[in-house]
């Protein structure tokens, strides 16, 4: 598995060996071990969740609050995304800024993103399956969002806007300035 930090060194991408010939492939799609010792810190996932989109859907941005706010490992099972991840941390010399890139089961690149951070996505595939695990489990009372077209963030979502497909929630998140977010520390594990 190589790690590589992203322009806000927080975030890693992560990319697995991969080992095919004629049958197909094999590769370690996680290593725990590997990724806490590039990270510095231990992460202890402990749920997994699975989402299937149609082309066009955008889901996002969104985040928990404290004491529930997740660290988030992103993988592609089928398809291919544009993933984003903003720095919602007050005080934090890249607030408002955010890294974006393409995963796919092609590429097999994957996203961690720290607490602090908003995530969210658009399918770029006619559909696409992606899998991610979480370090806390999801919370309703803390789950919040920010609005994916807050100009402030000037985020390139790699479609037409024409071709969203969003749910009510994510019509209605607030601009970042208006958001609930997170102060700033330089360490966020114990």
């Amino acid at each position: 598995m190589k790690f590589t930090r992203a322009e806000i060194p927080e975030i890693v991408i992560c990319e697995p060996e991969i080992w095919g010939d004629s049958r197909g492939y094999f590769m370690e799609s996680f290593r725990q071990d590997k990724l806490e010792q590039f990270l510095g810190f231990p992460v202890y996932f402990c749920q997994d969740n699975q989402s299937k989109s149609a082309f066009g859907v955008l889901r996002g941005l969104h985040y928990q609050a404290f004491p529930m706010a997740q660290s988030k490992l992103i993988h592609v099972l089928q398809g291919r995304i544009w993933d984003v991840a903003v720095d919602i941390r007050i005080g934090s010399p890249t607030f408002g800024d955010h890294v974006a890139l393409e995963l796919s089961e092609e590429n097999q690149r994957q996203l961690f993103i720290p607490k602090g951070f908003a995530h969210g996505f658009v399918t770029l595939s006619h559909e696409a399956v992606m899998a991610y695990k979480v370090d806390n489990y999801y919370s309703h009372d803390h789950d919040r969002g920010i609005a994916f077209q807050d100009e402030l963030l000037s985020i390139d979502w790699k479609i037409d806007k024409k071709y969203f497909v969003l749910s009510d929630k994510d019509k209605n998140q607030p601009d970042l300035d208006k958001a609930e977010l997170f102060e700033f520390q330089m360490k966020l594990y114990a």
